[in-house]
């Protein structure tokens, strides 16, 4: 009975070796995407102007990276917060843990090079080899054109750069440790012709990360076959929002939409001084319509032209169930 005792004492003593190894290899080793690449970006008037379409209107970067008053429709941009981060995930949402969204203005930025920008951006490794969680759809962003990108670093430079901190994100067990297996080498890609409107749409599609909210997801993870077919569920302060199908099934997606109809959705939400106003229990949403509502009409109808080619999804929603 000894020697049993002794060789069970062993075996769980190599376990505990073994699964500290591991961790630690997790914790310390990871990310590795490789070194930030050595460029200096240009910041040229068109690049800037094109970053700041891009990051406001497409890739929404400013989105979460600033300040936004959710006491109305779709949580209209702060103008005084643009950039300054505020944005915070949490267990009220749902969140395993606590992330809030950082200042990406000069100020926090001053001390980045253009390389380790891009590293962040489109593989998720920060300045400091940390891994950024994916809140950030930044698989999505490393799929793009390398000069798209060069143009998003060039405006965040432009940025007023202001003063603004937050606090170090909280990841609960075990995702504090797998956060770092999540980041990827980027696999950049070509921005196609205007005026191939299906190639384009699919890439801004891309860009936008919209199949990240419209689809099925379960622990953080994407369920096959449900791509854009809706059914996201999102924790609200007021209720509980589900992503909308938005596959050309023409009983539960957008299928009998035409495209003016859908460039119209879009577009009644430019102006986001005319956010309503809600109540309690009234219908909030996490899609930023009034950045997405400034999208240029032809990208709008490229993004449209592509989604009528997705696989149609039968997936009926209830958008909104308020507490």
């Amino acid at each position: 009975m000894k020697k049993i005792g002794k060789i069970l004492v062993f075996l769980v003593t190599g376990l505990v070796i073994i699964v500290c190894a591991a961790l630690s290899y997790v914790k310390f080793a990871l990310p590795d995407v490789g070194n930030a690449p050595d460029i200096t970006v240009d910041i040229t008037p068109e690049r800037v102007e094109r970053g700041k379409y891009l990051a406001n209107n497409v890739t929404v970067c400013i989105d979460c990276h600033s300040t936004r008053d959710w006491s109305r429709f779709s949580g209209p941009l702060d103008p005084n917060g643009i950039g300054t981060g505020g944005e915070k995930f949490d267990a009220k949402m749902g969140f395993p843990g606590e992330v809030h969204v950082p200042n990406i203005t000069p100020h926090n930025l001053r001390n980045w090079t253009d390389g380790e920008l891009f590293r962040a951006i489109t593989t998720g490794v920060k300045k400091d080899g940390s891994a950024i969680f994916p809140i950030m759809p930044y698989k999505s962003y490393g799929k793009m054109d390398k000069e798209d990108i060069y143009s998003i670093i060039a405006y965040l430079r432009s940025l007023p750069a202001k003063e603004t901190t937050s606090p170090e994100r909280k990841l609960d067990f075990p995702l504090n440790f797998l956060v770092n297996t999540m980041p990827s080498a980027a696999e950049l890609g070509t921005k196609p012709s205007e005026s191939d409107h299906v190639a384009y749409g699919q890439y801004l599609v891309s860009a936008a990360a919209c199949v990240e909210c419209h689809s099925k997801s379960e622990k953080g993870q994407r369920i096959p076959g449900s791509e854009f077919g809706g059914g996201g569920v999102f924790q609200m302060p007021n209720g509980v929002l589900t992503s909308s199908n938005i596959t050309p099934d023409k009983e539960t997606g957008i299928g009998s939409w035409s495209m003016e109809m859908f460039v119209n959705q879009f577009q009644a939400h430019a102006d986001a001084g005319k956010a309503r106003k809600l109540g309690p229990g009234d219908f909030q949403t996490v899609m930023p319509w009034t950045m997405y509502g400034n999208m240029k009409k032809n990208d709008l109808e490229a993004i449209y032209a592509y989604l009528r080619t997705v696989k149609p999804i039968k997936n009926s929603v209830v958008k909104f169930q308020p507490n």
